[in-house]
């Protein structure tokens, strides 16, 4: 029932995110784009909504899994692409193979950004299960959060000497769907199917992880096997998502927590329940952008920081940083 509301809302904000805008539009401006003409400015305006509404819906359930994912594998209830560095590195490995080895392919910066990803993510974790405990949710949040700060100061390094490369940069390191084509969802489609299809068949596998190594171990699951195949999922999908639209924080931090208060914690559930949540979270932070800023419009990434900065803050004194 709640996943059927969800794909409810989830296309009531869609069409909002088509029919409202920093250009204001008629219904029958609307209803005449999308019968396939573009005779006045307005018609122009929500043909040109379309693919952004559509990479919004595709970035946020990608980072929404992307969260669950790595919040089941590191039994981390504070995990996210953007605190744990892992967008940090896709940001950072992008910024380098533009502004220092000149590559131009959107295919080859996807594919830095999902490198960037993978090795932010085992640095992260390497360095958080130094010393004794293991990769305890406190050192991995530390760690990430550490990782995060150098790889923005090496992104500045890189971008400072390069004025027309910081000119260009500036705006997607907020993190934005403003300037979706449909060309650049076409290139950036197959990766994201591949990251969701791994982790939403690695379901039973975190279902696993969640009792326990030993226990887990006990009922026949492969431990390592399963982290790792979900953790490449996860990496995937954050990798894709940062390439295309920038590091967007804090969207895998807050969904699957709401998501879990309505579906419970088995993941065959909660997985695509968070995959729908987090399109509808970002499709919603897009429109509130554009809606409260006219003439002008606020990227998506300073939306989602406003709202995810203060339940970061609420899951920090509710979990006390426990293992899930």
């Amino acid at each position: 029932m709640w996943l059927l509301v969800a794909f409810c809302v989830l296309a009531a904000l869609c069409a909002a995110s088509v029919a409202l805008g920093v250009r204001v539009v008629s219904p029958g401006e609307v209803a005449a784009a999308l019968a396939g003409h573009t005779d006045t400015i307005g018609e122009a305006a929500v043909i040109a909504r379309l693919p952004r509404t559509a990479l919004a819906v595709l970035v946020g359930a990608a980072l929404a899994l992307a969260g669950a994912s790595m919040q089941a594998v590191t039994r981390n209830p504070l995990a996210d692409p953007g605190i744990l560095g892992v967008s940090g590195g896709a940001a950072f490995a992008v910024v380098v193979c533009i502004a220092l080895l000149g590559v131009s392919s959107p295919g080859v910066l996807m594919g830095a950004a999902v490198i960037g990803s993978a090795v932010a993510a085992v640095f992260v974790y390497a360095v958080g299960s130094l010393g004794s405990g293991g990769a305890t949710p406190l050192k991995l949040t530390l760690a990430g959060a550490a990782t995060s700060a150098a790889f923005a100061s090496l992104v500045q390094a890189v971008l400072l000497p390069r004025a027309d490369a910081m000119e260009s940069f500036r705006f997607w390191q907020i993190g934005g769907v403003g300037g979706a084509t449909w060309d650049r969802i076409g290139l950036v489609l197959p990766a994201l199917a591949l990251g969701a299809a791994i982790c939403l068949l690695s379901a039973r596998g975190m279902n696993a992880l969640a009792l326990g190594d030993d226990l887990a171990a006990g009922l026949g699951a492969h431990v390592t096997r399963t982290r790792l195949v979900t953790a490449a999922g996860a990496v995937i999908l954050c990798g894709a998502a940062t390439a295309v639209a920038g590091p967007i924080g804090f969207v895998g931090l807050i969904v699957p927590h709401l998501c879990r208060l309505l579906v419970g914690t088995d993941h065959r559930w909660l997985l695509p329940f968070s995959a729908v949540a987090g399109a509808g979270l970002l499709v919603a932070s897009d429109v509130i952008g554009r809606l409260v800023a006219r003439p002008s419009e606020l990227d998506v990434g300073i939306v989602t920081a406003l709202v995810g900065a203060p339940f970061f803050i609420w899951i920090v004194r509710r979990q006390k940083v426990r293992e899930l």
